[in-house]
């Protein structure tokens, strides 16, 4: 691509999920699986129930004997849930019956307590007809042996984790969670663990880069900060380029010390694009090398987290086999007019609302910096302006890309108009 290059949101976004690739699979014990991703189907080991059971504490019955209500029964034995029968239900017989209990033989109904009145132990009034099958869950109602109960690809949530349970699955097959490292750079950069200098700058992208991987379920590894020298810079790439994914936060712009992307470039990474159309984050890098992608983000920390939830975390989200890659998207009202000049798309940090009518409404959280990360931190959501867009007025449904660690979709969520 020609130094020019200026690719839009979805354009970049489909580059760097072309290189983006399953990780390959491990088998984990089921307690460590919550949050991961089936690599592989699951088969019931057995039907589900294992034979009719009882929907409701009551009487199981023979449904030919209850055509009208008012009937007396025999009640011939209790079956308890764990129980096994040991009689069969002959005519004008029934068995007291727990719920989850098997049904016995000559049975076809249950009728539940509320609708019987005891006479004495061993006699009761039914009061209600009944059909056959009533309150009954027949054998296999949930599952039969051999079904598939779960397709590769679905993530792993408690209601999965019973169902993995259910059919004995102690330990399961999950795509593998990709290594991560984070690089900072930068000579006016001051560690957190540090000396005070009130001429430095705080470095903050390693930490807010490493919350939204952790929100992910990865553990990165922070290298710590590389100065604007070629050669220091290269030792700490060389260690990043070791890892499934090298996050590089600063230094990839176009100044005469930002020696990131030339640096990576002698490092033998090819590099795919180096500017994409969107406001903040418009200085962003992606290029590969063999299985690793690197990403040059850009170094003011707004900037950076925004191009983190637009690429990065896509993309690390089909590593892991999830089908669903990117933060959903709602509608919402907006609360006063905003400014946009067309040209590039431009996300918004805005606080989320709920009207009288129970329409969302969205509020700028202030000042707009990419280097404010107050905005950033009282944000619900990114307001996304399409590039062509002009100015917003108040009320103007818009689109919001929620920052909720728990809701994705499969699609972006927001349209690009063709140039």
């Amino acid at each position: 691509m020609s130094e020019n290059n200026n690719l839009s949101v979805s354009a970049a976004q489909a580059c760097v999920l072309g290189f983006a690739e399953t990780d390959g699979s491990e088998e984990i014990p089921l307690e460590r699986a919550l949050g991961r991703v089936l690599a592989e189907d699951v088969r019931a080991n057995r039907d589900q129930p294992p034979y009719d059971v009882s929907a409701m504490d009551g009487f199981a019955v023979r449904s030919a004997d209850l055509a009208t209500g008012g009937v007396l029964l025999t009640v011939i034995e209790d079956i308890k849930a764990g129980d096994l029968p040991k009689k069969t239900v002959a005519s004008g017989q029934c068995a007291r019956i727990m719920t989850g209990a098997p049904v016995p033989p000559g049975a076809d109904a249950v009728i539940r307590v509320e609708d019987t009145r005891m006479l004495t132990d061993d006699s009761v009034e039914i009061t209600v007809p009944v059909k056959a099958g009533n309150d009954i869950r027949v054998r296999g109602e949930n599952m039969r042996h051999g079904d598939v109960v779960l397709h590769a690809g679905t993530e792993i949530t408690p209601g999965v984790i019973g169902l993995l349970a259910t059919v004995k699955r102690a330990r399961v097959n999950v795509h593998r969670r990709p290594r991560v490292a984070i690089l900072s750079s930068g000579d006016e950069l001051e560690a957190l663990e540090a000396p005070f200098d009130a001429d430095k700058i705080p470095e903050s992208n390693s930490h807010a880069l490493m919350a939204q991987l952790q929100a992910l379920g990865i553990e990165p590894v922070r290298l710590g900060i590389a100065r604007d020298d070629p050669a220091e810079l290269a030792g700490f790439l060389r260690q990043g380029l070791d890892y499934d994914v090298l996050l590089v936060s600063g230094g990839s712009s176009v100044g005469v010390h930002d020696h990131v992307r030339p640096t990576l470039e002698a490092l033998g990474v090819a590099m795919h694009f180096w500017r994409v159309e969107m406001k903040p984050g418009h200085p962003l890098a992606f290029g590969t090398r063999g299985g690793t992608l690197v990403f040059g983000l850009p170094g003011n920390p707004v900037s950076s987290m925004v191009c983190f939830e637009q690429f990065v975390l896509p993309a690390l989200r089909r590593r892991m086999g999830h089908p669903a890659l990117f933060r959903r998207t709602v509608t919402a009202t907006l609360a006063h007019p905003l400014k946009h000049r067309p040209g590039r798309m431009e996300f918004i940090r805005v606080t989320l609302a709920t009207e009288a009518n129970g329409r969302l409404r969205a509020t700028s959280t202030g000042a707009q910096s990419s280097g404010d990360l107050c905005s950033m931190a009282r944000a619900d959501g990114l307001l996304v302006v399409p590039a062509e867009s002009g100015n917003l007025a108040a009320g103007d449904l818009v689109q919001v890309q929620l920052l909720d660690g728990s809701l994705y979709q499969r699609t972006a969520g927001f349209v690009e108009e063709a140039a």
